[in-house]
């Protein structure tokens, strides 16, 4: 049986900015299959290689597929739900499945906009494809479906959703399959060398809310250390990577497997071969500041902090946690410890005005990391902050859902306006950055890391896709006026989904009501044993002890 894993051809001016992303998730899919003996296994990458719809067709046609599967993101989901449409239309036979965190949580409105969809796979997907596929294979996927765990797909008219399977218990146990890769496209620009996304974790314990991880990975697990340098140094020796990025929210969260995973990649020698960076808390930063060398020495070169806003005010909106104060001085230590910093601004929140945003800068300034970087706020329509913000939510064009475009818009200016001081923020912060600080700050690798940093910033500039500037039209402040963010007005929440968001936004209001109504009874019957208290006092009783 052969399989085709797709990954849809989706760009954004953000993060992408840096380099092409290998999609780890091909990787881990195809590991399971293949271990579990489904070897006949293809990988199309649209999105590296930009192909058009004509190039994906041609392809498919070639291969001739009983399955094809793609992932989705939420500004990706159109692009994915349009690959297993064209694959309905080459290859009519095959099953066409689609995974990830969009349609995991969004099955309803997914299943609703595209019903060529035959099925979605609901959570981590390694588990749950190796059961799928082997049904397929062997004739039994209709008659069986309704019982394999963690799927939903559209039977005679009607949404169905099986009961959700358990997250991966054995994350050791999975052997990703990262030959499929086309590894020399894969190019970290500010070191100019091969990047890899792997993972040590999954899972977080914290429940941001504006996030989604903590949602769609449930329990945290932490993998052996040993076994994350066993993959690390696969990838190096195997497929020349020369930079990788933990995958996880945050791999500092246990400190004492993180410490192993540092001693590990120093025990082989592989800091010489690798660098690598991750995103953290600047709480972990403050716990850990007197293991940063370690960190360094390991070959962490680079952490994004998620300091996330400038205003304590919007610190506690989004359950961070963290004090202001803390963000400057983690910044400062990991400087001393010869770590490159990256500062994320969460922008765009309603109470947004130019002096918040102008204030975002200050702080910027004033902490003075490696780079930093102003994020508009997008909540992600399967969170608790997406529901509480109700009709303040004015577009569902998911698309756009890619922390680039203002997809909220402030009270106190317009999304050109918000647009516009983001990029006074960034053109201020890095041309000085550029003329007084990286030609001139350290030698050697740190002055060749920043210099390919300025770089990746440059490239994207002068093809205007930073920012996906070019797409919206935007020069600068005389061109804020003519700004067309391209919004689809015909994209709206599916009839479906709503009523599972009504449906469970009722669940939510009769928990809070029994739970209030609990604590009711508990409050009347404290108050009326007091009550008998003070009436048997009254009587003569008395509530101390008579003395012997």
């Amino acid at each position: 049986m052969r399989l085709v894993l797709i990954h849809p051809n989706y760009h954004s001016g953000g993060a992408e900015i840096a380099g092409n992303w290998p999609p780890a998730w091909v990787a881990y899919i195809a590991g399971s299959l293949k271990t579990a003996g489904f070897d006949d296994i293809h990988f199309i990458d649209a999105m590296t290689n930009d192909m058009s719809d004509d190039e994906v067709a041609l392809r498919l046609r070639e291969l001739q597929p009983d399955v094809v599967g793609t992932t989705s993101i939420t500004p990706s989901i159109y692009k994915a739900e349009r690959l297993l449409q064209l694959s309905k239309q080459v290859v009519p036979d095959a099953l066409t499945v689609l995974g990830g965190v969009h349609a995991t949580f969004m099955y309803k409105q997914v299943l609703s906009e595209a019903p060529w969809v035959d099925v979605i796979v609901r959570g981590e997907g390694e588990e749950i494809i190796v059961e799928l596929i082997r049904a397929v294979h062997e004739g039994r996927y209709f008659q069986d479906r309704r019982k394999i765990k963690g799927l939903a797909f559209t039977d005679e008219g009607e949404i169905v959703a099986t009961p959700a399977a358990s997250t991966v218990k054995n994350l050791d146990g999975i052997t990703p399959d990262w030959s499929l890769l086309e590894w020399e496209k894969y190019i970290y620009v500010p070191l100019n060398t091969r990047v890899a996304i792997p993972n040590m974790a999954r899972g977080c314990p914290f429940t941001c809310s504006f996030c989604s991880q903590w949602k769609f990975w449930r329990d945290y697990r932490v993998r052996d250390p040993k076994a994350v340098v066993d993959e690390i140094e696969t990838l190096v020796n195997d497929h020349g990577v020369g930079f990788f990025i933990l995958a996880d929210e945050e791999p500092t969260i246990n400190k004492r497997k993180f410490t192993e995973f540092c001693e590990e990649l120093i025990a082989r020698g592989l800091p010489d071969k690798v660098k690598w960076g991750i995103n953290t808390r600047v709480t972990d930063i403050m716990r850990d500041k007197k293991d940063l060398w370690l960190w360094r020495k390991a070959g962490l070169v680079h952490v994004s902090l998620g300091t996330e806003a400038a205003a304590q005010m919007k610190l506690d909106l989004f359950n961070k946690e963290t004090k202001v104060a803390e963000n400057k001085e983690a910044i400062r230590l990991l400087r001393e410890a010869d770590i490159f910093t990256e500062a994320q601004f969460i922008v765009g929140l309603d109470n947004e005005t130019p002096e918040t945003l102008e204030e975002t800068y200050r702080f910027a300034r004033e902490w003075n990391p490696d780079l930093a970087n102003w994020s508009m706020y997008t909540p992600w329509p399967f969170t608790p902050l997406f529901q509480e913000l109700g009709d303040k939510v004015e577009v569902f064009d998911f698309e756009k859902y890619n922390f680039v475009t203002p997809i909220m818009k402030p009270d106190a200016m317009d999304r050109a306006t918000l647009l516009d001081r983001v990029m006074h923020n960034y053109r201020r912060f890095y041309m000085i950055k550029a003329l007084f600080h990286y030609p001139w700050r350290g030698t050697g690798f740190r002055r060749k890391y920043l210099l390919g940093c300025l770089k990746a910033f440059a490239k994207a500039g002068f093809a205007r896709t930073f920012y996906d500037l070019g797409k919206v039209g935007y020069w600068g402040p005389q061109s804020k006026e003519k700004v067309d963010f391209h919004f689809d007005d015909t994209r709206q929440i599916a009839d479906a989904q709503m009523a599972d968001w009504e449906a469970m936004a009722d669940r939510k209001k009769k928990a809070a009501e029994r739970k209030a109504a609990v604590r009711d009874q508990v409050k009347a019957e404290k108050a009326r044993l007091a009550a008998l208290q003070a009436e048997a006092r009254a009587c003569g009783g008395s509530d101390q002890q008579m003395e012997s």
